[in-house]
């Protein structure tokens, strides 16, 4: 899903949740949900659009209608200490959409 797609989604009240992916290395990377389904953001290449932190998410869906959104932060715990793969190891927590620091 492109830039366009998602705020069009997001204008119809299509969008369950947002949900901002924090990785290894500190990137980010932002999926919307339908239904159920995920659907990662992309950019104009269609790769996988990345954000540097919190705040540079909520700059970029400033105009956006206020949504869901959850910081979710995955885990290579599995990786580490041989667990099964497979395994949910993610955390996630709802965040607020817009910050406290713009008005």
């Amino acid at each position: 899903m492109n830039f366009v797609e998602l705020r069009a989604y997001a204008i119809a009240g299509k969008i369950d949740e947002l949900n901002l992916i924090s990785m290894e290395g500190g990137i980010y990377l932002l999926e919307a949900r339908m239904h159920g389904a995920a659907y990662p953001l992309s950019d104009a290449r269609g790769e996988m659009f990345h954000l540097r932190s919190v705040e540079h998410a909520r700059e970029v869906l400033h105009d956006f209608p206020s949504l869901s959104f959850n910081l979710v932060h995955t885990s290579v715990h599995d990786e580490m200490c041989g667990l099964v793969s497979g395994v949910e190891e993610s955390l996630k927590v709802p965040i607020a959409f817009r910050s406290a620091w713009h008005h």
